[in-house]
């Protein structure tokens, strides 16, 4: 077994100040922040507002279609659809043209709460947005990012190289 290196605290500082990954987790606990704590009144949290507002199409959508959107596995997504499932805003049903699929479906009061929280939202967003320079690039690179993880061979290549690796 190798003895640890040590690693330069300048190393640490790098990280610190220009890490991506860093900087974008960062930001997206404080949006979320914002988010819990305006969406409050409407008794759901910022990501329980994604995935219902993800339900919202005219045709319920299978589970699958909705983690790949919210870029969540399948057994995240059922474990936060749980609570929403116990308190009546969603219910899941097998797909009739192929019962090993589930379909999601807002129910009435999932709907009612959804439309208490989207001008809640949108007062927010609203505001968050005129405090950024070019909020339309700023969305325009983070989908960017969230494609890239499997189609730029970043990962892949890191891996190859050991990087990440314990």
């Amino acid at each position: 077994m190798h003895a640890p290196a040590d690693l330069a605290f300048e190393t640490t500082l790098l990280v610190r100040d220009t890490c991506l990954c860093l900087h974008t987790q960062r930001a997206a606990r404080a949006l979320a922040r914002r988010f819990d704590v305006a969406l409050k009144p409407a008794g759901i949290t910022s990501g329980q507002f994604s995935l219902l507002m993800s339900l919202n199409r005219p045709k319920p959508p299978n589970l699958g279609s909705v983690a790949a959107l919210l870029a969540m596995d399948r057994t995240t997504l059922t474990a936060n659809l749980k609570p929403l499932e116990r308190r009546g805003l969603v219910e899941t049903a097998p797909d009739p043209t192929d019962r090993r699929a589930r379909l999601l479906r807002l129910t009435p009061a999932g709907r009612a709460v959804l439309a208490e929280a989207a001008p809640i939202w949108r007062h927010l967003h609203a505001a968050i947005e005129t405090a950024l320079s070019d909020p339309d690039h700023l969305r325009s690179e983070l989908n960017l990012l969230s494609r890239s993880d499997s189609q730029d061979g970043v990962a892949g290549s890191c891996q190859e190289r050991g990087v990440g690796r314990r």
